[in-house]
């Protein structure tokens, strides 16, 4: 709801709004227009006091209402600037970020700081709109403005000081030597200690939070101040920067006080550097300032050294990252950077490394060291002196001044005595109007027993009248009225308000005075001197003093005391009245006309439209004005609308301690006079205008609230006290048509209990009674008993507006339990808990639901009555109390306490009543439940039965209560004197009850014989529906197993909806009784022709009972004489018939169509259904402007009518289902959805974990078993099968055969360069291929394959025995399955991958068992195909956890050395050798050479040693191994082995072979090979091989 501008008070700005970061955030808060027109109080009216809810905001434009609608509900969350989610904005990213909404669960935050709301609000609102909000604000806890930045930057800002007179607050402080009493006052007026809290340069400690945890201490922590930390916080301010926030700590007087006394805490926002005016004003205006410093530039030292000089007390928090000692005397330096400005050791809280509890539990140990007798005290009104020095706006402009002014001209006196001012400026509240209004009660008695007025009586009024004719209006009055008829309203209201605000502050030091006189310890007269000095505001002298700062100390202030009711005390209600009763004199012919008061009930008039209550009840005098009221009315009636006149009255009673007036302020935002703050006895009224969307629901259009104050107010031992509480009770009941109890918490409440129940007792007889609601203000046994005896009595008189009989009998049980609200609220300015905020705002919400139910309910009783029948009714309701025309007078006291007590013993009758009938109702549905088992057919019978059953049983009980009513009446002597009314009420409630309690009783066996059979129908339904998702669900996890993609919950979804459908059209649903569609159509087609004034065909609609069998044909009949005549000569007016048969037709037609849409909607038949078809026909008859009599249309309708009955019969049977049942299955649908979607993602997930364990646990632990032993079994089945693995030698023996026989110089190449590669890829090769020749190898694999897996279905079902049946955790069984294996010893399961997160589930043990048996058996028999095809062996082979060709080169390798010259492999058999030696040495001509190698080296020494020949080439490279021995000592050489002739032949055909490969090869040239080489075969060369390798032993 966004902001409307009130015009009421609104004063036009000087300057216009200009563009500003400000002016910006004002148009995006929809306050733009607020600044030229301020809110004013008048516009709660929209925002918060007929809001029913607690409504969130849903944009920007919307938050200034929402925080003022929290405000007053005082809601924890006032001021959070949270929208609700807009789904146009959540995509729009054309914003800028500080427009940008973020979302934090389920709201977005507007890119507001919360302080720039508050700023926004404060600028937008009047002032006095501002101190309504800055009350509330304290109320709640918060921080209030008292500086104020202007929207302009380049304006000053302005010093809020009126918002804060309105502030108030109690306390009890901690001094010694004091008696503790609680102290009250208004706090802007209090002298007590200033801190304010200031920061300098930038620094990361939020100061806010900081300030929260000192007032807070140990306890949750209260957001006084805003702060980062909170939602919005952290943004950027924009308005708020400079803005000056205070806010109070008051002690309670408990240990959980923090500081012994109250003072004042000031925060500055933003750098105190750039903000010099209102740095000036706080150093100035404070007992102590401390100062957050940060990293300080030049400017900010220099800032700091000035602060040094001008405060009283500073106290610095060393924040910056610089790191200096914390004991060490911090120095700034001043402007010439040589001179220094020193502070105090004890003045420096090093803060750097501590948190911000700690930070601010070390400034609260400063804080307390200096209070309470070491900071000077100051009031928070002297700052606005300092403030317009300094150049700063002060808000009191000469409107307020002079109103100020004139009010203390006005109260000149009042200090020498409110008795005898009163007693001097009001007289006409004196004896005199008492003795009036005494003497007219007894001639009014006196007229009601048709008696003569006695004549003494007569000579008695006419001498008070003249004694009253003598009266001269006196000065403060006239005083009075001349401001009100003053035409600058701003002027007035100021006026009115400071005139209630120095009235209560002149009341409170008036009570502190005379207590302090009293106390028996009380202090010193100097002291009590310095109490009347500060209590009483600024002195003379003072005022005009340039300092601000006193020398008057704490310790000197004596302690203030609570209030207490004083009857002399006054208020602005006491002007009122006595303005009232100089017009009253006036009309009653002995006052005087003079001086305008003939214009008083305009002005009160215009006052009370202004929200000021007028009295419309003196209940000192106990008189009612009504010449006074009848004007005043008059002259409010001739304001409003004159068709805006309905009016609905709620009425608040209760003790003057309750609080009426502060319950409807939290309740509505009035302001009532408050009773129990002084002496205020009378009924006050309010008139509030309904808004529009009001006006319609409650048939009203003004709110009178009514608020009897002071009742109960005198002891009850006085007479004349409690005759005048009764005829103030009576009188408001009277006049309600809502009565609103209120019962304040923890008092005797039995006078004002009797005052109440006699009042609507007299009204009872009177007339009818009002709705009662009760509201109690605490929880205590008292307030409850009585709250409920106030129920019950009023349950019991009130049997009219609970009617049980009602058509409205399921709302009774509603409307009787909202009747009572428990509102515990921040009476009296005492804070309240965050939590006890929460409560108090959800129980203000409800308890105003309430009561706008309750004036809903009132329709049924009366009409809402016009404003000038308001003073008729108060005439008549005041001339029957005034003649006491009631059978219970005005001084009985104890009707009311019989009327309780019997009607706590009569709800304990209908209680064993009702006990006794619910045992009865339990039998009976067993009994119903037992035949209906066994026989069906009987069930409407049976029912039947027990219904009749049930009223004879009701009736039984009933007739035991009317006996005992009856019994106890006459039993009871005060009762019994009015037994008729009595008997009257209570035989009525006793009837009441009969029908409500037998309606209840057969609808609740209609109910639970429906319930029976929707319950068999709902588990059949479930049943069904459940084999139908099974089926779904098999379905679903088939085809998801072929698939890693998860389904969307949509997809599911759709596969739910095609079963739900299918198990819907399906399902037999039990018949219930259908309607009869004729009726209906024939109610329709009736109010149709009444409506087209065709009452003259209205037989022919009897036809529609009948079944049409053909056609509407169109006849002569439906033409007139004239028209036949007129078309005789056209084909005997066929054109015409022929005209209208097309006409006919087409609307048949348009009515197929019709017929054929609405029977394909899955929904029953509707009347809406039938007046479309009867408009269709006149729309049809009026475009074809035939001349044709009115019977066409009633037949063609007729006729539409009869088939629509017959097709739309067939709808209605079709859905002529149990509605209940049919509702319950579809609003569960989303019930059995979720279900539905669970139980697939637990049955997928089951499935997916165990396709998981199967693939990452057990077919590795298959595979291990599988080809973990398969290489034991290739080892020795090769090594067995062939000998050249016997030892070293002999496997080199065979590799050098086998490249012989290969003949390929690729593998010559590999075994030179690369010999360990050559001889494993060799071994590697031979493994392949045995096991390629092996036909046992898949048999061994297929029988292992079967073994290990019926191990792992055993380990399975053994690991689920013992598992109950419902959810277990899988990774325990899975576990459980592992250590089952691993028993036999042979099988080695890997752990590791249970550790992660995917097998920590919750399934049913018995669904993953039967997943783990599928995929093992899946698994088998993937493998055994996978082992029956002709696999590649290089895969198998890779399968083997150990290789084979490892495990056979490593007992053929030898010690693995290579001869370092030329590679030949160490062929020594022995173990631990220590000198090698080959057998087969390599040619040079066979090898690449480096020119850096060693070999090269040696190479060439022999070349040089030895005499070059034709054969050098060849035989100078024949061996490089020649000097080995000399180069490496562990290798042995002989020169047989170089000179040896069967191994050089071998190397002989390799050379001549491969001699043009190995110099392409090796980028040389061939070598000249000698002829006999290149005549040596492969068979010599593998003889020699073989001869060299058996003759040459090592």
């Amino acid at each position: 709801m966004s902001l409307k501008a009130s015009k009421k008070l609104s004063i036009k700005k000087n300057k216009p709004l200009k563009d500003s970061p400000g002016a910006e955030v004002l148009k995006k808060l929809g306050l733009d227009a607020c600044w030229a027109t301020p809110l004013d109080p008048a516009s709660m009216l929209d925002i918060s006091t007929w809001a029913l809810e607690k409504q969130a905001a849903a944009g920007p434009e919307d938050l200034p209402s929402a925080f003022l609608h929290r405000l007053w509900l005082l809601s924890p969350d006032a001021r959070s600037p949270c929208c609700e989610p807009s789904h146009n904005d959540q995509d729009d990213t054309s914003k800028s970020p500080e427009e940008t909404l973020s979302y934090s669960g389920g709201q977005n935050h507007f890119a507001l700081n919360p302080l720039d709301l508050v700023a926004a609000v404060y600028m937008s609102c009047h002032t006095f709109l501002q101190q309504e909000v800055t009350s509330r604000m304290v109320q709640c806890q918060f921080a209030v403005p008292l500086v104020l930045p202007d929207i302009d930057p380049e304006e000053p800002s302005q010093l809020l000081l009126w918002p804060l007179r309105g502030v108030s607050g109690q306390w009890m402080s901690h001094v010694p030597g004091e008696n503790r009493k609680v102290q009250w006052g208004y706090l802007p007026s209090t002298y007590m200690p200033v801190v304010s809290c200031l920061r300098l340069g930038d620094c990361s400690v939020s100061k806010s939070r900081v300030l929260n945890h000192v007032l807070g201490g140990r306890e949750p922590c209260i957001d006084t101040f805003l702060h980062r930390g909170m939602d919005g916080g952290q943004l950027p301010r924009r308005i708020a920067s400079g803005l000056v926030e205070v806010a109070w700590y008051r002690p309670a007087g408990g240990a959980a006080d923090i500081f012994p006394v109250p003072f004042v805490i000031s925060n500055l926002r933003g750098n105190a550097g750039t903000r010099e005016q209102c740095l000036s004003l706080l150093c100035r205006a404070s007992s102590a300032v401390v100062l957050f410093c940060g990293d300080l530039n030049e400017k900010e030292r220099q800032i700091l050294s000035a602060c040094r000089n001008t405060a009283r007390s500073l106290i610095v928090i060393e924040l910056s990252d610089s790191q200096q000692d914390e004991n060490a005397v911090v120095k700034f330096a001043g402007g010439n950077g040589k001179e220094h400005t020193e502070l105090p050791q004890g003045s420096v809280l090093q803060g750097k490394a501590l948190s911000e509890e700690e930070l601010a539990n070390r400034l609260g140990v400063i804080l307390k060291g200096l209070l309470p007798d070491k900071l000077h005290l100051v009031t928070l009104e002297e700052t606005a002196n300092v403030a317009v020095e300094l150049g700063l706006k002060v808000d009191e402009g000469a409107a307020c001044k002079s109103a100020m002014a004139t009010v203390e001209n006005l109260l000149t006196g009042l200090d020498e005595g409110a008795a005898q001012f009163r007693e001097r400026q009001f007289p006409l509240q004196g004896p005199l109007w008492r003795k009036l209004a005494e003497t007219d009660k007894k001639e009014s008695k006196q007229r009601r027993e048709g008696q003569n007025i006695d004549s003494r009586l007569l000579k008695e009024k006419k001498d008070i009248l003249a004694e009253l004719g003598s009266y001269q209006m006196t000065p403060v009055m006239k005083m009075f009225t001349d401001v009100l008829f003053t035409a600058d309203k701003v002027e007035r209201t100021y006026f009115l308000t400071w005139l209630k605000l120095r009235l209560h502050q002149k009341q409170i030091e008036a009570q502190n005075k005379s207590q302090h006189l009293i106390s028996t310890n009380s202090p010193s007269e100097q002291r009590d001197g310095y109490f009347d000095e500060l209590h009483n505001g600024i002195s003379d002298d003072r005022e005009h003093s340039d300092s601000l700062c006193t020398d008057i100390l704490l310790e000197d202030l004596p302690v203030s005391c609570s209030q207490e009711t004083d009857p002399s005390w006054l208020g602005l209600e006491h002007f009122l009245r006595e303005m009232g009763l100089i017009f009253e004199l006036k009309e009653l012919g002995h006052g005087s006309g003079s001086h305008n008061v003939l214009r008083l009930p305009s002005i009160a008039a215009d006052l009370l439209l202004d929200g000021i209550p007028l009295e419309i009840m003196d209940g000192d005098a106990s008189n009612v004005p009504t010449h006074w009221l009848s004007c005043v009315f008059a002259e409010l009636k001739r304001r409003l609308p004159q068709h805006q006149c309905r009016t609905r009255v709620l009425t608040i009673t209760g003790a003057h301690h309750a609080r009426n007036a502060e319950v409807l302020s939290a309740l509505f935002g009035v302001k009532f006079p408050d009773g129990g703050k002084r002496s205020t006895r009378g009924l006050y009224i309010i008139i509030l205008c309904l808004p529009e969307r009001l006006q319609k629901d409650m048939e009203c259009d003004f709110l009178l609230l009514i608020d009897v104050e002071g009742l109960c107010s005198i002891a009850p031992e006085n007479r004349n006290a409690r005759l005048r509480d009764n005829e103030m009770a009576t009188v408001a009941t009277g006049m309600s048509d809502v009565l609103l109890q209120n019962i304040s918490s923890g008092t005797e409440s039995e006078a004002d209990f009797t005052v109440t129940v006699n009042a609507l007792l007299r009204i009872k007889e009177y007339g009818t009674l009002p709705i009662c609601q009760v509201a109690t203000q605490g929880e205590d046994i008292k307030s409850l008993l009585q709250a409920s005896q106030l129920k019950r009595v009023t349950e019991m008189l009130q049997h009219e507006i609970g009617h049980r009989g009602s058509e409205k009998d399921e709302n009774c049980a509603a409307e009787s339990a909202s009747c009572f609200t428990c509102v515990i609220g921040p009476w009296s300015n005492t804070p309240l808990s965050q939590s006890g905020r929460k409560q108090y705002c959800k129980a203000v919400v409800k308890l105003k639901k309430n009561l706008f139910g309750a004036m809903k309910r009132s329709l049924a009783q009366s009409q809402a009555p016009v404003l000038s029948e308001f003073v008729t009714r108060l005439c008549a309701v005041w001339e029957a109390v005034k003649s006491e025309s009631f059978s219970i007078g005005l001084q009985d006291t104890g009707i009311a306490l019989a009327l309780s007590l019997l009607c706590t013993e009569h709800s304990q009758w209908e209680d064993v009543a009702l006990k006794h009938v619910e045992g009865w109702l339990v039998a009976a549905t067993k009994k119903m439940f037992a035949t209906r088992a066994k026989a069906s057919d009987v069930e409407n019978v049976l029912l039947n039965e027990l219904k009749v059953e049930a009223k004879e049983e009701v009736k039984a009980q009933v007739d035991k209560i009317r006996s005992k009513s009856e019994a106890h009446l006459m039993n009871d002597d005060l009762l019994k004197m009015h037994v008729e009314m009595f008997r009257s009420v209570l035989m009525s409630h006793t009837d009441n009850f009969e029908e409500k309690i037998g309606q209840e009783l057969i609808q609740r066996l209609e109910t639970a014989s429906e319930s029976f059979c929707s319950s068999t129908q709902l588990r059949a339904f479930e049943a069904l529906l459940e084999n139908k998702q099974e089926s779904k669900l098999h379905e679903l996890l088939e085809k998801n197993k072929s698939s890693d993609v998860l389904l969307e919950d949509s997809e599911l979804e759709q596969v739910f909806d095609g079963a739900w459908t299918e198990t819907l059209s399906n399902f037999d649903f039990r018949p219930s009784e259908s309607d009869n569609i004729a009726a209906r159509v024939t109610n329709i087609l009736r109010e149709n022709l009444i409506s087209r004034g065709l009452q003259k065909h209205m037989r022919k609609v009897e036809a529609l009972n009948h079944h049409q069998t053909s056609s509407l044909q169109v006849t002569d009949k439906y033409f007139g004489y004239r028209s036949r005549l007129k078309h005789m000569f056209d084909d005997n007016n066929r054109g015409q018939r022929l005209q209208a048969q097309q006409v006919a037709d087409r609307v048949v037609d348009e009515y197929n169509r019709f017929v054929a849409e609405k029977t394909s909607l899955p929904a029953d038949f509707s009347d809406s259904y039938i007046t479309p078809l009867l408009e269709n026909v006149e729309r049809a008859l009026v475009e074809e402007s035939i001349e044709i009599r009115t019977a066409f249309e009633v037949d063609l309708k007729v006729y539409l009518c009869s088939a629509a009955c017959q097709d739309f019969q067939k709808v209605h049977d079709r859905y002529a289902k149990s509605v209940e049942l049919l509702r319950c299955i579809t609003a569960s649908k989303d019930t059995y959805l979720a279900e539905f979607i669970y139980e697939f993602r637990k049955k997928d997930q089951c499935r997916r974990v165990a396709e998981a364990f199967t693939s990452v646990v057990v077919k590795p632990t298959v595979l291990d078993y599988i080809y973990r032993p398969l290489e034991e079994r290739i080892v020795e089945e090769i090594t067995a099968k062939q000998l050249c693995y016997q030892s070293p030698r002999a496997f080199h023996q065979s590799l050098l055969e086998e490249l012989i026989k290969e003949d390929r110089f690729e593998s010559f190449q590999e075994y030179l360069l690369s010999f360990d590669g050559f001889r494993l890829r060799t071994i590697q090769e031979r493994v392949i291929a045995h096991m390629s020749e092996s036909p046992a190898l898949d048999i061994w694999r297929q029988q292992r394959l079967g073994d290990i897996v019926g191990r792992v279905a055993v380990a399975v079902s053994q690991a689920a025995e013992g598992t109950s049946a419902g959810l277990s955790e899988s990774k325990p069984l899975l576990e459980r399955v592992c250590n089952v294996l691993e028993q036999d010893g042979d099988v080695r399961v890997s752990r590791s991958p249970l550790d992660g997160p995917l097998f920590s589930i919750t399934t049913e043990w018995d669904r993953f068992v039967t997943c783990v048996m599928e995929m093992l058996a899946s698994m088998r028999l993937e493998l055994a195909r996978e082992f029956s095809q002709n696999a590649d062996m290089a895969q198998v082979l890779r399968c083997l956890p150990i290789q084979p060709q490892h495990s056979i080169i490593s007992s053929v390798r030898g010690c693995g050395k290579q001869c370092p010259l030329c590679g030949a492999p160490c062929e020594v058999q022995e173990m631990g050798h220590e000198v090698h030696r080959a057998l087969l040495h390599r040619p040079k001509g066979l090898l690449p050479y480096d020119a850096n190698s060693l070999s090269f080296i040696i190479h060439s020494e022999s070349c040089e040693q030895r005499k070059p020949d034709k054969t050098s080439c060849v035989q100078g490279t024949y061996f490089a191994c020649r000097d080995l021995p000399s180069h490496y000592l562990d290798w042995k050489l002989f020169p047989e082995d170089l000179n040896g002739q069967k191994l050089c032949v071998y190397w002989r055909y390799v050379l001549a072979r491969f001699n043009e490969r190995l110099a392409q090869k090796y980028d040389e040239k061939p070598v000249t090979i000698p002829q006999e080489w290149k005549k040596i075969s492969q068979e010599e060369a593998l003889r020699s091989l073989r001869e060299g390798f058996l003759t040459k032993p090592l």
